[in-house]
């Protein structure tokens, strides 16, 4: 996940606040917190302890002792699809959400405050995919920036990418920069001239049973072994490994059917790139 948050300060530790419009957390709903718990556990390295219980049972995945992830428990009576959902921050999140409302958003869920979590809504995109706004409580240290086991990149899967890209400029101020690919249909989302997202434009190849979506890259030190990991624990793999603008790249699903990516970056990126 692009670190964009604000200046180190001079003890070197960075303070928990993220620039407005910065993913900043991912949660995952499932309807087995526990089976998802020792998945990701062997899969990512990750520990857990009890979080915010406010919108239902939650656990918080910790990396090296630094929160990560959320996972909480679908409702018995809810059909939904287990998913990993990004959750982008603001410091106002009643203006940024009535701000996705008046582009064709819909609100799902608050905004309302979570102790221990800070004030959030849970909202869709007018193609319908489903996102967080978040204004973090503070934390006691610095969060994880990156590495093996972290969220590297959210990327929308969607049936077009410009015109979704102009909810998300609205509601967030991204911006729109140039940048050269091979697949002509991708949006890449920039806050002081560092990209934060993408969108990708698929069409009728989008899943059915998902409609537009986020999906959300974790990092891996191997993306072979983790595939193998990965299977070996009851996931599944839903495309080849794949080279792309950000490392090699597997389409995976947890047991329940929630949908990731594990990303390899390259061992070293040349002066000057970035990716999008």
């Amino acid at each position: 996940m692009t670190d964009a948050r604000g200046p180190a300060r001079p003890d070197g530790e960075r303070p928990a606040r993220h620039a407005p419009g910065t993913p900043c957390w991912v949660s995952l709903t499932v309807r087995g917190p526990a089976a998802a718990q020792e998945f990701y556990g062997a899969l990512f390295g990750w520990e857990f302890r009890a979080g915010p219980q406010r919108l239902g049972p939650c656990l918080r995945a910790l990396l090296d002792g630094h929160e990560v992830a959320g996972i909480g428990r679908l409702p018995p009576d809810r059909r939904l699809p287990v998913a990993w959902t990004p959750h982008f921050a603001s410091d106002e999140v009643d203006v940024t959400a009535g701000r996705a409302r008046l582009c064709g958003g819909t609100i799902g869920v608050g905004p309302l405050d979570v102790p221990g979590a800070g004030r959030l809504a849970i909202c869709s995109d007018p193609a319908g995919a489903v996102f967080g706004i978040r204004r973090a409580a503070p934390c006691p240290g610095p969060s994880v920036a990156g590495g093996p086991g972290a969220p590297a990149w959210n990327e929308l899967l969607t049936f077009e990418a410009e015109s979704v890209a102009k909810f998300y400029r609205t509601v967030f101020g991204f911006a729109q920069e140039p940048v050269v690919r091979a697949d002509p249909d991708y949006v890449t989302l920039h806050l002081d001239g560092r990209p934060v997202a993408g969108i990708r434009g698929v069409g009728s190849a989008l899943p059915r049973d998902r409609g537009p979506h986020w999906m959300t890259y974790f990092e891996v030190t191997d993306a072979d072994d983790a595939v193998a990991r990965l299977v070996h624990l009851g996931g599944h793999v839903l495309g080849p490994l794949r080279d792309g603008a950000r490392g090699r790249v597997a389409l995976v699903a947890d047991p329940e059917g929630a949908r990731f990516s594990l990303l390899q970056r390259p061992e070293a990126v040349p002066a000057g790139r970035s990716g999008g």
